[in-house]
């Protein structure tokens, strides 16, 4: 493989309300109460510029439908009301991660507007703010720099895009993001995955990020030799991480082998004439075509001088240069997708109608040719997207932005944005980062810290990191200090495992609070129920105090007569099954090992 250089960009989001406004920060499901629909244009950002990633969202001319709720949406997140200070408490919790990553504080955070006009804001841009700069993370193979630590509101979440239309949902939009980037130091897919869960584990330290999926998304930049940096936008599953950055890289490497034969080739510049092959495919059994010329549309196509073979060339497993070339059809115009030369005749293209659209595109033995069938205009755009795809193809690897698909590959977004996104916003107020409110932020113990101290107190490492990364690691640690006469280790296994061994032995599901673990042990810590009843009262599904009375241990006293009558009753019967039976009669009223040590006894003496 050739040499990778990778870095992350990691996007948490905080468990707080809303970054700019007093909404709560909650998800939903249900239908949205109502709906509005906007269109959005770019616009210059500080340079006088406008990006070229905003323009050429721009340029589509999308309708975007957003669905909102009464409880989770206001005024703020329709952009008809100016959003109010930056949320306090989002702030301290980005500090308080800035301190774990050791990285230096700004004076002074100022909101800056970031142009996104691919619909996800109904704004048209993105509020962020930097808040520390120069940190590191260490990592296996050294350390890891972060020149950045930036707290953001995130965006709208996407529901479905129609091609011309797209809709999203508000309830994700301004919910506090910390957004942390690496340095380009990680240097193989597992060094990426190792790098991306160390930032997440120190992420969930602070016990103050939300939990669960899509609550923390990974950026993946990747680039090798002679290559360019490709972000992969929004990876989520950790495990894929290092496939998508080895796909990325063979991707990389086999458009640049694309380039050296387009350069043996002699090709410069791909200058092709869009030309309308209707007539020749009137009867044509390709059904894409067939519907397209039966709704007034078109075929229309261009030769692509000296590609022959390479636009069917294999770049990514199940992914050819047509797939990127189709890829760009689709996001400039919502065609269906492209048929190319390499992959005809097929699709109810016969071979006769190959030759006669080569002929009248004026193909050469070396040539190949891209048709597109759909409404003229929108088969114009796409063709317009293919020859400047053909022309990268030229260069070798464009910067850009792709979509992570679920088999490790990835698909085409958007161009690379530049500089020209960003500007001051000037309805929030900086913000001064003053000595006295850094140091009032203390610094939370590590996660993988915790899973060492947990070790030493008994655990396992799976059970110790299993308590370590879970919400109850306070809890924990709690009734270890209270309750001495147990073990941490059958603490941590009843708190950790009881809710799933119950749902596997019984097919019952609980949901036991605080109070009902603390009742549990307390009553252990006592001897005032066995841990064999543990489970039978858990299973009740009711509060714990409630139900503790049907399980009280018996005395020994009243051990020894229970088991009297049942030897009394059962004479004869050899002591391995007397004691199954006392067992059965007797569960969660006594120990097994007490159980088994009475029986003895009193048999012995009889």
């Amino acid at each position: 493989m050739a040499k990778i250089k990778c870095g992350l960009e990691i996007h948490q989001e905080i468990d707080t309300k809303k970054l700019f406004c007093e909404c709560d920060s909650i998800i939903h499901d249900n239908t949205p109460h109502y709906t509005i629909t906007r269109k959005l244009r770019a616009v210059v950002g500080e340079t006088g510029e406008v990006d070229i990633a905003a323009a050429q969202e721009a340029v589509k001319g999308k309708k975007y439908v957003y669905e909102a709720y009464d409880d989770n949406c206001c005024l703020i997140e329709l952009d008809e009301e100016p959003p109010r200070s930056l949320r306090n408490e989002a702030l301290l919790v980005g500090i308080q991660v800035a301190k774990l990553l050791k990285a230096k504080f700004v004076d002074e955070v100022q909101v800056m507007r970031k142009t996104v006009v691919d619909g996800s804001n109904t704004s048209g841009f993105q509020r962020t703010a930097l808040i520390a700069y120069d940190g590191k993370i260490d990592s296996s193979l050294g350390p890891i720099r972060i020149p950045f630590v930036y707290i953001e509101e995130d965006a709208a979440r996407t529901i479905k895009d129609e091609g011309d239309k797209a809709t999203f949902r508000l309830d994700r939009l301004g919910i506090p993001l910390l957004e942390i980037p690496t340095g380009p130091d990680i240097v193989s897919p597992e060094h990426c995955a190792e790098v991306a869960e160390k930032i997440g584990l120190l992420l969930r330290s602070t016990g103050k990020v939300k939990r669960g999926l899509g609550t923390i998304r990974q950026d993946v930049n990747v680039s090798i030799e002679g290559g360019e940096r490709v972000e992969i936008k929004g990876a989520q599953d950790l495990k894929l991480i290092p496939k998508y950055v080895e796909l990325e890289a063979l991707r990389q490497q086999n458009l640049l082998e694309i380039k050296k034969e387009l350069e043996k080739r002699n090709v410069r510049e791909v200058f092709a004439q869009i030309v309308d092959v209707s007539r020749l495919l009137i009867n044509s059994k390709s059904k894409v075509i067939a519907s397209a010329l039966s709704k007034g549309g078109a075929v229309l196509g261009i030769k692509l001088s000296c590609f022959k073979g390479l636009i069917g060339r294999e770049i990514q497993p199940g992914r050819r240069l047509g797939t990127e070339f189709s890829d760009r059809a689709k996001m400039a115009a919502g065609v269906g997708g492209i048929f190319h030369s390499d992959e005809l005749p097929n699709y109810g293209i016969l071979p006769d109608e190959v030759e006669q659209i080569a002929t009248h595109l004026d193909c050469g033995s070396h040539d190949g040719f891209v048709l597109v069938a759909d409404m003229k205009n929108k088969a114009e755009k796409a063709l317009q997207a293919v020859i400047v795809r053909a022309n990268d193809a030229i260069r070798g690897v464009p910067k850009e932005v792709r979509k992570p698909n679920e088999d490790g590959t990835t698909s085409f977004m958007r161009l690379m944005p530049g500089a020209a996104r960003m500007y001051p916003e000037t309805d929030v107020l900086p913000i001064r980062i003053t000595k006295e409110m850094t140091d009032s932020v203390e610094i939370p113990e590590l996660i993988e810290h915790k899973t060492s101290r947990y070790e030493k107190l008994g655990l396992g490492h799976d059970l110790a990191e299993l308590v370590a990364k879970s919400d109850r690691a306070a809890l924990y640690d709690q009734f270890v200090k209270s309750f001495k006469a147990l073990k941490p280790a059958y603490i941590a296994e009843l708190l950790m495992t009881s809710e799933r061994t119950i749902k596997r032995q019984f097919n019952i599901e609980i949901a036991p609070a605080d109070e009902d673990f603390c009742a549990l042990f307390t009553a252990l810590e006592h001897d005032e129920i066995s841990k064999e009843s543990v489970l039978e009262i858990l299973k009740e599904k009711k509060a714990v105090k409630e139900v503790l009375h049907k399980y009280r241990s018996l005395s020994e006293g009243e051990l020894l007569r229970e088991l009297t009558k049942i030897i009394e009753a059962n004479k004869g019967m050899p002591i391995n099954a007397l004691i199954g039976k006392a067992m059965a009669e007797l569960r969660g009223k006594a120990s097994g090992q007490k159980i088994v040590e009475f029986i003895k006894k009193l048999t012995k003496s009889s």
